[in-house]
């Protein structure tokens, strides 16, 4: 069975392959690491291993973990789930980094709610990307209204564009998905020349990330490959 650090090293392998491969700067792809329902000490493996960045979907886990891990200096914490109005205040106060703001409503709580004491809250606009009814996400022909909008709040940097497309979809179908998000930030970017660029694409999985890499992803979403798989669906989920 493989430990945490080797499969660490061998998604690490993969991201620099495939950014060879698609004719990226070597480094340009960052590796966060899904660490959903994971325990605090498989963080630590990890953290051992060199993995700093760690992504988290229910806010009260994330909290615990964050309260376990605080003697790890450097570690980023990143909020990939969907932002209820309710949780805003805890994640403005706790997290570097939040990938799913798709509202313009959440994004003025988590502005309005970042301490002053800390630096701009780094944000992705995630986009429904191929308009699937069960997915979080704003439509597409929103989203340059939407990224226009949440620039203007002070406490927030918007960095950049988040999607979840199907997995289970053809390849050349799941290609093209990366390729609109990559699209539209670059229409985005084009639209707005006097303001620095959006720089981040998040996009790619355990399943899909060399293909994510060569449509432009600048950061892969892993948690499987890292971690093995979850506990079934029928065991207890952490709260959110």
């Amino acid at each position: 069975m493989s430990s945490i650090a080797d499969n660490i090293e061998s998604v690490t392998r993969s991201i620099q392959k495939a950014t060879i491969s698609a004719g990226r700067e070597a480094g340009s792809v960052t590796l966060l690491a899904v660490s959903k329902t994971r325990p605090a000490d498989d963080l630590r493996a990890a953290v051992a291993a060199g993995q700093r960045a760690f992504g988290e979907n229910y806010l009260q886990e994330a909290l615990d973990k964050i309260e376990q891990l605080a003697d790890l200096p450097g570690l980023e914490w990143h909020f990939i789930g969907p932002v209820q109005s309710n949780k805003t205040r805890a994640i403005a106060e706790h997290f570097h980094w939040v990938h799913s703001v798709d509202r313009l409503k959440i994004a003025r709580r988590l502005s309005e709610q970042r301490p002053t004491t800390l630096p701009p809250l780094q944000v992705c606009l995630q986009v429904n990307i191929d308009e699937e009814a069960s997915k979080s996400g704003c439509h597409p022909d929103q989203a340059m209204t939407l990224a226009e909008q949440i620039r203007e709040l002070p406490r927030l940097r918007l960095r950049g564009l988040m999607a979840i497309p199907d997995p289970d979809r053809p390849e050349p179908a799941l290609r093209q998905s990366f390729r609109r998000l990559a699209e539209l930030q670059q229409r985005i970017n084009a639209s707005t020349p006097q303001l620095p660029a959006l720089d981040t694409l998040s996009m790619g999985m355990s399943g899909d990330l060399e293909l994510a890499i060569a449509e432009g992803a600048t950061c892969v979403r892993v948690g499987t490959a890292l971690f093995g798989r979850r506990p079934p669906p029928g065991e207890p989920r952490p709260p959110a």
